[in-house]
């Protein structure tokens, strides 16, 4: 039995999932046919990817700067989910021990806003 470990993690936007999964892919097509799951995951990816991956980072870099953000895990999830509605922002931020303000809300959607 083999086991496999985790050398390097880093949280991605679904976007930059999309691409390096594509590139992986594209390798393993010129050897054999993909995995299954490797199409299922795949195609999850280019349903959902909202952004270019270099506007994707753009943005997550943008998000980490404001205050109310501060953290990758959180910039990466509003990349990904790309918020219209200040209940989509407040849903993202539910889970945090800090109440987020009407006035951050605005600033996080002017943010998005920029990059559709």
């Amino acid at each position: 039995m083999t086991f496999k470990e985790v050398l390097e993690f880093e949280y991605v936007t679904i976007s930059e999932a999309k691409e390096i999964i594509e590139e992986i892919a594209k390798k393993r097509q010129e050897k054999a046919d993909l995995l299954y799951e490797t199409r299922r995951g795949l195609r999850h990816l280019r349903n959902f990817a909202k952004l270019p991956p270099e506007k994707a980072k753009e943005l997550v870099e943008e998000l980490e700067k404001l205050p109310q953000v501060g953290r990758k895990d959180l910039a990466v999830k509003i990349a990904d989910i790309m918020p219209d509605i200040p209940d989509e922002i407040r849903t993202i931020f539910a889970k945090e021990r800090f109440n987020i303000t009407p006035e951050q809300i605005d600033e996080i959607l002017e943010i998005v806003d920029k990059y559709r």
